[in-house]
């Protein structure tokens, strides 16, 4: 048995958007962060939030 299909849409409310926002910049970095360790690669990551501030890791 498969996991249930959930809906994609943005979130209305601005703070809880802005808390997903900011966890999953976190998982997202560290994500980057495991593949060029375990890969010996150089990776690249560039996130805008929705204030237009950028996060990268290089």
């Amino acid at each position: 048995m498969g996991r249930g299909k959930i809906v994609i849409r943005r979130i209305d409310n601005s703070t809880s958007r802005q808390v997903t926002f900011s966890k999953r910049r976190n998982g997202l970095l560290k994500k980057a962060r495991e593949l060029s360790i375990l890969c010996d690669a150089e990776v690249g990551l560039i996130i805008f939030s929705s204030t237009g501030k950028l996060y990268d890791y290089a």
